[in-house]
C-alpha cells in the first residue's frame, strides 16, 4: 500500500484493512515501519473525525474503581464515610478539593479530569 494522508472514510477503511494484514510485522522491517506510520495516520484521522470525550469525574472514578476491582465501600476513608461515598457516586453531592486530592493520589486519576464540571442528580 502506498502511504498517503487519510482524507476520506474509504481511505480510512483501506488503511485499517492494510494494518490488519501487517499488524504483526517485525519492528525495523519495511512492513514494520509501514505499520507504525499507518497506525499514526489512523490515530490522527480517528482523533479528528471520531473524537471521544473524556468521562466526567464520577464516571472516571467508576471506571478506575472497576479497573482496580474496587467496590464502593473501598472509597470509605478516601472520600469520607459510607453515606458521603454514596452521595458522591450517586451525584447527590459534588467532590471537594480535599476529595479530589485524595482521589488523584490514591486512584491515580488526573486532577484535571476530577475538577471537570458535571451535573448533580435532581432531588
Amino acid at each position: 500500500m502506498e502511504l498517503k494522508p487519510i482524507k476520506t472514510d474509504k481511505d480510512y477503511r483501506d488503511a485499517l484493512e492494510r494494518l490488519e494484514i501487517i499488524f504483526d510485522a517485525p519492528i525495523n522491517t519495511k512492513e514494520g515501519d509501514e505499520a507504525e506510520i499507518l497506525s499514526l495516520l489512523i490515530e490522527n484521522y480517528e482523533n479528528e473525525h471520531y473524537p471521544i470525550d473524556a468521562p466526567d469525574p464520577i464516571e472516571a472514578i467508576k471506571i478506575r474503581m472497576k479497573e482496580l476491582n474496587m467496590r464502593q465501600k473501598d472509597l470509605v476513608g478516601i472520600i469520607g464515610g459510607k453515606s458521603r461515598v454514596s452521595e458522591i457516586l450517586n451525584r447527590k453531592k459534588k467532590l471537594t478539593v480535599d476529595m479530589i486530592r485524595d482521589l488523584e493520589r490514591i486512584l491515580q486519576i488526573s486532577a484535571s479530569v476530577l475538577v471537570s464540571a458535571y451535573q448533580l442528580e435532581k432531588k
